[in-house]
């Protein structure tokens, strides 16, 4: 979100992307409330297999965010690279394909899901999808507004690699638990 939003000409030009990940975050939490979180919860190595592969996930995302360069022409360079259909399959593949943002939704959105009943149940679940929403769109609108300082990018990209580093290393932990 952060780098479209950064490398878009305009902000209006990251929107798929957004409303890509905001669609398939609100499938996401839909299908953890409404019961995938009790079924993968109850099949441990469904768990285990996720989080090995979540960790590998996080490990190279990572890595490559990491290494990203951050240069003056990147913005105009990028902003042609990147289309709305690539947005789409790359949101599509970043938001279904993570095996930790699966573990997380399923695991901590649905399991939390299960201390409500009826109305609350539905207000929870609306509650977490409007801030998914918002934090996508904050996230683009954000990077319009510091993504074009390369120093500032290049910082916020070490920042983010450490952040996805420390994820797998909780991931690992979490797995570690389970064995």
């Amino acid at each position: 979100m952060f780098s479209q939003g950064a490398t878009q000409p305009k902000l209006r030009r990251a929107l798929p992307v957004v409303l890509t990940a905001s669609l398939a975050d609100t499938l996401l939490i839909l299908s953890a409330v409404l019961g995938v979180s009790a079924v993968v919860l109850t099949v441990p190595w469904v768990k285990i297999v996720l989080g090995v592969i979540g960790v590998c996930f996080l490990l190279f995302i990572g890595r490559a965010t990491w290494r990203s360069e951050v240069h003056e022409d990147d913005a105009a360079r990028l902003a042609h690279d990147w289309p709305a259909r690539r947005q789409i399959v790359f949101a599509l593949s970043v938001s279904l394909l993570n095996p930790h943002a699966l573990l997380d939704t399923i695991g901590v959105i649905g399991t939390s899901s299960l201390a409500y009943a009826n109305g609350e149940r539905i207000a929870f679940t609306a509650a977490c999808i409007v801030n998914s929403w918002v934090w996508f769109f904050a996230l683009a609108a954000a990077g319009k507004l510091l993504g074009s300082i390369g120093p500032v990018r290049r910082w916020l990209n070490r920042v983010s690699a450490v952040i996805i580093w420390i994820s797998a290393v909780y991931l690992v932990y979490n797995l570690a638990r389970l064995a």
